[in-house]
């Protein structure tokens, strides 16, 4: 199999260009889909592999097939996955590479996958982990038409691409956790001043302090399976009425407001 640094400087030249190119999402906002594939592409073009994929685990878990150089790729990575066995699955498992020189003698670790992959025309085939300390995304699985082992340059060559990429994607899913976050702390202080709204107007129309108008409305809210911020927007709306919510006894309500003053 080719080595970087036996190849013309054209060779160092792509593998330049694809660093910088996986590097330019580490600023910008992207697609994650076009970032494999674009991954999966660059691999082909710049270690001479016949064929490359890309792995992600879901939150549940479990691999998909991302991103695929061919459609004979993706079909193999399809049916890795289905029959549960295969490079791939056995590299994200384990967070380390995973190689075999020769897929004809390979049975009997993946008696169905081997047979598949030869059959399309893989006769060896190199997985290294998408990871990050401990953290494991996924897979990139780069498939060879020849016998033999991978140059340790080319290795490494993929392992920088691969590593590149999942940097990418960790921060990518930390900026919309980030965002998400921010949301629902922007909808806890929106709701709060819906309550407080709530809270003033079933006072002034109950006749009770403010102590008391939020407990009648956290009661309501109980009681009835509610949020508590649906119970005071109700309340504000009109659509539920202030003498409307639960535990608003008479005891309750004969009790006097306490002083503003």
């Amino acid at each position: 199999m080719t080595n970087l640094t036996e190849g013309p400087m054209a060779k160092q030249t792509l593998f330049t260009r694809a660093l910088v190119e996986l590097a330019d999402t580490l600023v910008a906002d992207f697609d994650v889909i076009e970032l494999l594939t674009r991954l999966a592409d660059r691999c082909v073009e710049v270690l001479d592999v016949g064929a490359a994929g890309l792995m992600l685990a879901g939150a549940d878990g479990e691999l998909r097939v991302m991103a695929s150089s061919s459609e004979a790729m993706r079909v193999l990575e399809l049916f890795e996955l289905q029959s549960e066995e295969g490079p791939c699955l056995d590299c994200y498992r384990s967070g380390k590479p995973i190689m075999s020189k020769n897929l004809a003698i390979a049975n009997s670790r993946w008696p169905r996958f081997a047979a598949e992959a030869l059959a399309s025309g893989f006769r060896s085939v190199q997985a290294l982990p998408m990871h990050l300390r401990g953290t494991v995304l996924g897979a990139l699985n780069l498939f060879h038409a020849e016998v033999g082992e991978m140059q340790s340059t080319d290795v490494e060559a993929a392992q920088a691409l691969a590593d590149v990429a999942t940097i990418a994607i960790l921060q990518h899913r930390a900026t919309l956790e980030a965002q998400v976050v921010n949301q629902q702390l922007q909808n806890a202080l929106n709701s709060r001043v819906v309550i407080e709204q709530a809270k003033g107007m079933v006072a002034e129309r109950q006749n009770l302090n403010m102590e008391q108008a939020f407990s009648a409305l956290r009661n309501h809210a109980r009681n009835h399976n509610l949020r508590l911020a649906d119970v005071a927007q109700a309340v504000i709306s009109g659509s539920l009425a202030a003498s409307a919510l639960d535990h608003l006894s008479q005891t309750a309500l004969a009790r006097p407001r306490r002083s503003t003053i």
